[in-house]
C-alpha cells in the first residue's frame, strides 16, 4: 500500500470563521475521496503573533518555523486567501515570503480564493500564479473562486465548485502521486 501524500493547506485568513477555510475543508475532503492524504491545515491567523512580527525566518517562532518546514515539505500545498484589495492578504504574502526559495520547485499547487464578488476571481491568475511561479511550482490549471454570494455563512451553497474541485483532484493527484514515488526512492 502506498504512503499517503502530505497534502499541506495554507489558508490566508485573518479571522474565525472563515469561508476561505470551508473551501480548504471541502478541497481536503474531495481529495481524500480521490487518494489517501495526510492533510494539515495551516490557518495565518493562528501564526499572527509569531509571524507577524518576523523580519526574517530566523526571527519567527516554532508554531510558524514548523509550519513553514511542513509547508516545503508537502506533496500538493493548497494555496487559499480571502481576497483583499485585489489580491491575497499580506500576511499570507508574508508568510510565503519566508519559505525557502526553492522548496516548492516541481510541488503541485492548487490555487483557491474566496472574495466579496465574482469580480475578484482573476485573483486566482493576476496574484496567485504569479507568486507559485516565482517558487517553480506546478499550479494546477484549474483554479477555485468562490464569492461570497456561494455561501450561507460557511455553508457552500454553489454545487460547480465540486465540479472544480474535482478537476483539479484530476490533474494534481496523479502528478503529485508519481513525484512522491520518484523522491521516495531516490532518497532510499
Amino acid at each position: 500500500m502506498s504512503t499517503p501524500l502530505k497534502v499541506v493547506a495554507v489558508v490566508g485568513n485573518l479571522q474565525k470563521p472563515s469561508k476561505t477555510r470551508a473551501l480548504v475543508d471541502l478541497i481536503v475532503e474531495t481529495f481524500s475521496d480521490f487518494e489517501r492524504i495526510d492533510a494539515r491545515v495551516i490557518e495565518i491567523v493562528d501564526l499572527i503573533p509569531g509571524l507577524a512580527a518576523a523580519l526574517d525566518r530566523s526571527q519567527v517562532d516554532p508554531a510558524t518555523a514548523e509550519a513553514l518546514a511542513a509547508v516545503e515539505s508537502a506533496d500538493i500545498v493548497i494555496a487559499a486567501s480571502p481576497v483583499f484589495r485585489g489580491s491575497y492578504t499580506g500576511l499570507f504574502k508574508h508568510f510565503f515570503d519566508l519559505v525557502d526559495q526553492y522548496a516548492l520547485a516541481n510541488t503541485p499547487v492548487i490555487l483557491s480564493a474566496t472574495g466579496g464578488s465574482d469580480r475578484h476571481a482573476l485573483v486566482l491568475d493576476h496574484a496567485l500564479r504569479p507568486l507559485f511561479a516565482f517558487f517553480q511550482a506546478l499550479t494546477a490549471p484549474v483554479g477555485i473562486y468562490l464569492s461570497s454570494g456561494d455561501f450561507d455563512g460557511t455553508t457552500i451553497l454553489n454545487p460547480e465548485v465540486f465540479e472544480r474541485i474535482e478537476m483539479a483532484a484530476n490533474d494534481v493527484l496523479p502528478v503529485a502521486r508519481m513525484l512522491a514515488e520518484r523522491n521516495r526512492t531516490v532518497l532510499t
